[in-house]
């Protein structure tokens, strides 16, 4: 029998399909369904709770605001929420970086400061054409979908998507090959047929792409390409900003400064809606209300947000992502190894994938891990990159246990292989694998802190 969700909600619903639990609440890095079961969250709503579900600090603020009426709509009217905001956004990001953007806020979505931003840049320019990546992924409207890479997503536009140009992404072609040599040498050649575009836009780390990480070298020079041909530079920083990769920025650690900076997901800090688009001052040319959106002043996201700046006051959490940063990768290295199972342990910060040869492993161990009750995702063309997403300020002790629990997982899925034919280890990694343990959800149960480490004292190396 089918329950309500499959009976009245669309066809189009997919994280569900994965992860079919109905879930009622969340603290920390861990989330509870209707029937008590706990799972620990290695997705993080893809990126949106960076400082954990449901963090003291910004609850209380929120509730405080509207428990006093605070006003909660005002589109782009002025408003002490956004004033907040913007004041300390200034002072806590954009100052103390030697940034110097304008701030616009479209609709509160990701795919609606990437629209913006690429309607500005085209509108500066006078210039059609947009350079994107292989295996991109800027949203699911028109535009944001045309910049996109993925196939599938494409094609249910069910129009074309024109005014693009698709080049190869940092390693696309392999470690041999610097696929800017290819964009610079078309730009410099009248015959090469591609336009000098309005703009290039990217993610430093491509999350939905794979885990794709682009080198600091590669940044670097595709930044003194775009200034040297006037082309405007879109980071999207939706997914990989708000300090994912360790700095508030992702492109802060190659030294470069975007044109146009596109952020959203974890802006609020709380899981409400909200985006941001960071403009070089001389390129926001727009005329009023030339592009607009109904949510654009919610104020409830901008309490949240500013609050959420706390946590960049100091680098005390920019130094705790990147020792769990270090653990995660070390132990990656290391289960790969000892299990003797082809892959690719690839990421930065907070976002790590791990690319398997067998393109069906990272579905199985997904899925092996949701059954030992926690949630990771997947990712890349062929879902084929198991991707770790877990909160910022996840405790030392839940990031072990998250970690466990994989190599567990994987373990049991390749000796399930191996049982059944499917697998292609050595003896060695059949002896390796017939010795570990199966990760058992009461252990988990038993073993797991909810600590709230929301807290700056508490996020500490």
């Amino acid at each position: 029998m089918k329950n309500l969700f499959e009976q009245h909600e669309s066809e189009v619903r997919g994280y569900c399909r994965n992860f079919p639990a109905v879930f009622t609440t969340a603290k920390g890095a861990w989330m509870t369904d209707q029937d008590g079961r706990r799972y620990l969250d290695f997705f993080a709503g893809a990126g949106v709770m960076n400082y954990g579900h449901n963090p003291d600090k910004l609850k209380t603020v929120l509730i405080e605001y509207l428990q006093s009426d605070g006003i909660t709509h005002t589109l782009d009217m002025y408003s002490s929420a956004k004033r907040d905001f913007i004041e300390r956004f200034q002072r806590v990001i954009l100052k103390p970086r030697g940034l110097d953007y304008k701030m616009q806020f479209p609709g509160p979505t990701g795919t609606n400061a990437v629209e913006a931003a690429l309607k500005l840049a085209r509108k500066v320019t006078a210039r059609e054409q947009v350079v994107n990546f292989t295996n991109a992924f800027h949203g699911m409207t028109l535009g944001a979908l045309a910049v996109t890479g993925n196939g599938f997503k494409r094609a249910g536009a069910g129009v074309p998507l024109q005014h693009t140009s698709s080049l190869p992404f940092c390693g696309y072609m392999g470690d041999g090959l610097d696929t800017l040599d290819y964009f610079e040498a078309m730009l410099k050649d009248n015959g090469s047929g591609l336009e000098t575009p309005a703009a290039v836009i990217l993610e430093t780390v491509q999350a939905e792409g794979g885990v794709n990480v682009a080198s600091t070298a590669w940044l670097q020079r595709l930044r003194k390409i775009t200034q040297e041909h006037d082309i405007v530079l879109i980071v999207d920083d939706i997914q990989v900003g708000c300090g994912r990769t360790g700095k508030f920025f992702s492109f802060e650690e190659a030294g470069i400064t975007p044109d146009i900076v596109t952020l959203s997901k974890s802006l609020s800090g709380y899981g409400i809606p909200m985006a941001l688009v960071l403009i070089r001052p001389d390129l926001d040319q727009w005329a009023p209300g030339e592009h607009n959106g109904t949510f654009r002043g919610h104020a409830p996201g901008f309490i949240t947000a500013t609050k959420a700046l706390d946590y960049w006051e100091n680098n005390g959490l920019e130094m705790a992502v990147m020792h769990k940063s270090k653990i995660v990768k070390e132990r990656l290295l290391a289960m790969v190894e000892r299990l003797g199972v082809k892959a690719e342990v690839r990421g930065r910060g907070l976002i790590y994938g791990v690319a398997f040869e067998d393109i069906t492993l990272a579905n199985q161990v997904s899925q092996a891990c949701f059954d030992a009750g926690m949630v990771v995702e997947t990712a890349g063309m062929q879902d084929q990159v198991l991707k770790l997403l877990p909160s910022l300020t996840i405790s030392e002790e839940d990031l072990t246990l998250g970690l466990d629990t994989i190599e567990k997982s994987l373990a049991m899925v390749l000796q399930r292989n191996a049982g059944h034919g499917t697998s292609h280890h050595t003896a060695k990694s059949a002896q390796t694998i017939e010795t570990a343990k199966t990760a058992e959800t009461a252990e988990m149960a038993e073993t797991a802190e909810t600590a709230e480490t929301a807290d700056i004292a508490l996020i500490s190396v």
